[in-house]
């Protein structure tokens, strides 16, 4: 194989890589010289299970076991023990049985 051919088999095989001629981005940058100073996109954390059950809880209409098994995807024993987690940060929480349905409401801490 000669020169030419193994330069123009490497220009095919480099071809969608990354090269050093690149402009680095803020956070890359920002990675790559571990300086505070240098700003990266403020990234905005996913709402937790948690934080979803307590807006749940919060709403005027409050919410059953089932609706808030199927925002979380627990299962019922480890929904009731995130409600007790719930208390323990300070949320009031209180529910009432209508027929064969509980619903939970809560009020958040001040």
């Amino acid at each position: 194989m000669g020169k030419t051919e193994n330069q123009a088999m490497t220009a095919t095989s480099n071809q969608g890589r990354r090269t050093n001629t690149e402009e680095p981005t803020p956070t890359t940058l920002a990675k790559a010289t571990n300086d505070p100073s240098v700003s990266t996109p403020a990234a905005q954390k996913p709402v937790s299970k948690q934080q979803r059950l307590a807006a749940l809880l919060d709403r005027d209409e409050g919410a059953t076991l089932d609706q808030m098994i199927g925002t979380t995807g627990w299962l019922p024993h480890t929904t009731r023990a995130a409600l007790t987690g719930l208390k323990k940060k300070g949320y009031v929480i209180s529910s009432d049985k209508v027929g064969a349905v509980r619903t939970y409401r809560a009020v958040a801490p001040q």
